[in-house]
């Protein structure tokens, strides 16, 4: 076990046992989940380009596998719940990352022990997770809410049964800067204001 950090409060100590946040992240099976995206991850490929120079021609070689000499890999329980805050808040990269680092039960869902006065992460890391979660992560990551939610008796199996999607199209009223109408509003609003 951990020695605990006697200047900085445990956030398990900070936060309120019923904050929905705190007993999501309490009941999602996070290793199941953490192992079978780690199977569904896919590895950049690797791009071969011949080229001419100077010296003769040469093969330069692009992607391909990590070097263990960069910045160690962010923790996969992090980037997953990065995402899950992302969706549930319809938040863009840069707002989920500046919202975790002003909320303890953002930083209790990402898995952080203690709290943090800092983003998580550059937002482009979000974007390059989410290139190597592929499409079949994703369905990985659904899955696995769906059947947390319920075995928390959020949800019944028959309110899965039927999905109803919206799709109504409604055409927005843009004014574009070649309308007359543009021309005579501007133009009433002068003689008004210098009437």
């Amino acid at each position: 076990m951990e020695t605990p950090d006697f200047f900085r409060s445990r956030l398990d100590a900070m936060l309120d046992p019923r904050h929905p946040l705190v007993i999501l992240a309490d009941r999602m099976p996070w290793t199941t989940l953490e192992e079978a995206l780690r199977k569904n991850r896919q590895a950049t490929p690797v791009e071969e380009e011949p080229r001419e120079d100077l010296l003769g021609s040469s093969v330069q070689s692009r992607g391909g596998k990590v070097s263990a000499a960069g910045r160690p890999a962010l923790p996969l329980r992090l980037m997953i719940g990065l995402l899950y805050l992302k969706h549930a808040y319809n938040e863009s990269d840069e707002g989920v990352c500046a919202r975790y680092a002003e909320s303890p039960a953002w930083q209790y869902f990402c898995g952080s022990e203690y709290f943090e006065h800092c983003a998580p992460c550059d937002p482009t890391k979000l974007v390059q997770f989410r290139k190597q979660l592929s499409e079949a992560g994703a369905e990985e990551m659904l899955a696995k809410t769906i059947e947390a939610a319920v075995s928390m008796k959020a949800v019944t199996p028959t309110d899965l049964e039927q999905v109803i999607v919206d799709t109504t199209v409604m055409e927005k009223a843009v004014a574009y800067p070649t309308d007359s109408r543009l021309l005579e509003v501007a133009s009433s609003g002068e003689a008004a204001l210098f009437g």
